[in-house]
């Protein structure tokens, strides 16, 4: 059970994750600095505007969205691996065991095997599986660049892509993997992985960028048009290398990874995603843990792609590296939380959203996000609904969209709807988990006033911090009101430890899990089994301390101040009915939502 402690240091820790920073290069918008003058410049000039031409909202100025041009890729004569239970077919001839052949079948898929103690790895009794039950899935085999169309149903299998280790460097090492109607079942592990091909960007932290051009990538997958194909997935919990205990020999203290493959559709290589001409192909992907994951970048560019997945819908899994971008296509999420966690989409780098279609609805009884991401989320474009009991860091992009913060969750299958001053509906969204918190954008969102309802039920807010042009949640600002230096550095006396560590040697473990010491609650509860009541508030016997003080014995960091009055930043901790700082009094509700070009918050929404 959590003690207090334990419960202000997690929040701590939030607060710290939140802030996110790390130098930002590239060319999708400027830098964290150059970002800060251009949402003051363009509050400047509205200003400007209002009082020389007394302009309404509805003539501000929307943000020029950069163009962009959504990649494409091209093959020829694919190999066509048809699957059976019975037997696979490669170009019409049964596929033989040989290691040397472009494809071939073997039964020895890696799974984590029950019975090995505590050495072995990490995973729990929930992970494991007997030789028998692995011993009846088909691998299907791909060792050779080149592109393979897969069809037909495999209902125990696998299918593994490995070029060799030399792969990762050798640019020719390319696999265009066409699902062409295919059903894929596995119990054990991954139904479909990619293990060694060309990575087409370098493990380097100085010069991460959340633009980054996956092109060259050597895992690439076409959802075939007018296609539906269904990958049913399980994972691999952590096995070790190798290993070293403590002085007891009684726990592992130290480990080299050997095997750990958290998705059901899973990339140790950056992957890129790709529909048909038509862009009507449809992949559905069913996991008991992760949905679609990459270790390195995952470039969605069109296709129907649909994850209902137990934790993390997407995972792009390498710290302060990994970009996932959604360029063109449709994504559904939905978490449901049978492993009592999971955001909709989790980057531990960044998440770059284009243009598409996407709704991503995080876990119902987690404090967890629609979209989640370490090093920052910018929204260019696309037809956005994300969900969750959590708000991660929006730094910024071109795009107008709107977080609304609700005074008390909200339930999954209530329909939202977004009308004009004319009473036409400009964007209508159901919900498919619970959540607290709602994240829309779309081209038909822009400056203006508009009603939000419930059902038949108009909904009041107040007004929360708005920036015209690019934006980010707070206006990119640390507690206690300072901003964000240039570059994203932390305040003074505060520095991001190397490799985007946590405090005090504290590391991200790998997954996100919990420092040593402090484990998740089950189903993401707090202490004593209670459930994050509706609004955020703390459970029973626990109060926010007065002024924000810690208990005894904890302090704030040194360079880290509690914000005046005790509050935390805005969208932390979920609470709707946080008071303005005007006076202390709490903002001015209204029916009217009124919304500019850039970022829109919106808090302690709720019935009228």
């Amino acid at each position: 059970m959590f003690k207090q402690k334990k419960i202000f240091l997690l929040m701590l820790i939030l607060v710290l994750v939140m802030a996110g920073c790390g130098k930002k290069t590239g060319t999708v918008v400027g830098d964290s600095q150059s970002q800060t003058n251009s949402q003051a410049e363009s509050q400047e000039e509205a200003k400007e505007s209002t009082s020389q031409e007394n302009a309404q909202p509805e003539a501000e100025k929307e943000p020029e969205s950069q163009p962009i041009e959504v990649p494409q890729i091209t093959y020829s004569d694919p190999v066509k691996i048809e699957l059976s239970d019975s037997s696979v077919l490669v170009d019409g001839q049964p596929a033989g065991k040989s290691k040397d052949a472009n494809v071939y079948v073997a039964n020895d898929i890696v799974f984590y095997l029950e019975g090995q103690g505590f050495t072995y790895g990490e995973g729990s009794a929930e992970d494991e599986h007997s030789q028998a039950e692995a011993d009846v899935h088909t691998v299907v085999h791909i060792t050779k660049p080149g592109a393979y169309e897969i069809s037909g149903k495999l209902s125990k299998g696998q299918v593994a892509i490995d070029l060799g280790k030399e792969a990762e460097e050798d640019p020719e090492a390319v696999v265009i993997l066409v699902l062409n109607g295919v059903d894929i079942t596995c119990e054990v592990a991954p139904a479909v992985i990619f293990y060694n091909v060309y990575e087409c960007n370098v493990f380097d932290e100085t010069n991460a960028t959340y633009d980054v051009d996956t092109t060259a990538a050597g895992a690439n997958v076409v959802i075939a048009d007018g296609s539906e194909n269904n990958i049913n997935g399980s994972h691999v919990a952590r096995i070790y290398k190798s290993y070293t205990l403590n002085e007891a020999g009684t726990e592992v203290i130290d480990n080299k990874k050997l095997h750990k493959y958290d998705g059901a559709f899973y990339s140790k290589m950056s992957m890129n995603i790709f529909g048909g001409s038509k862009g009507d192909g449809v992949l559905n992907i069913l996991a008991d843990n992760e949905g679609l994951d990459s270790e390195m970048h995952l470039t969605l560019n069109g296709g129907i792609i649909n994850i209902e997945s137990g934790n993390d819908g997407i995972n792009t899994n390498e710290d302060g590296i990994s970009v996932t971008t959604l360029n063109a296509g449709e994504l559904h999420i939905k978490v449901t939380g049978s492993t009592g966690e999971g955001d909709g989409i989790d980057s531990n780098g960044w998440l770059v959203i284009n243009g598409g279609t996407l709704t991503s609805a995080g876990c119902s009884k987690s404090m967890d996000a629609g979209i989640d991401s370490d090093m920052g989320i910018y929204i260019n474009g696309g037809n956005i609904m994300a969900t969750g009991n959590m708000l991660d860091r929006i730094e910024g992009g071109s795009a107008t969209y709107v977080v609304f913060t609700f005074a008390e969750s909200q339930k999954a299958g209530n329909v939202y709807t977004m009308k004009d001053e004319s009473g036409k509906a400009v964007g209508s969204w159901t919900a498919r988990n619970n959540f607290t918190y709602l994240i829309v954008a779309g081209k038909e969102i822009k400056a203006g006033n508009y009603t939000m309802w419930m059902g038949n039920k108009k909904l009041v807010a107040s007004q929360g911090q708005s920036f015209g042009g690019p934006g980010g949640m707070g206006g990119g600002q640390f507690p206690g009101g300072k901003e964000r230096p240039e570059g994203g550095q932390f305040p003074d006396g505060m520095e991001r430890p190397e490799g985007g560590q946590f405090p005090d040697g504290m590391e991200r473990p790998e997954g996100g899990q919990f420092p040593d010491g402090m484990e998740r609650p089950e189903g993401g509860q707090f202490p004593g089994g209670k459930e994050r009541p509706e609004g955020g508030q703390f459970p029973d016997g626990m109060e926010r301390p007065e002024s924000g003080q810690f208990p005894e014995g904890m302090e704030w960091p040194e360079g880290m101040e509690m914000p005046e009055g005790g509050q935390f930043p805005d969208g932390f901790g979920g609470r709707g009915d946080r008071e303005n700082e005007k006076g202390g009094q709490t903002a001015e509700m209204s029916e009217t939502f009124t919304i500019v070009a850039g970022a829109n918050y919106f808090s302690n929404v709720q019935v009228k």
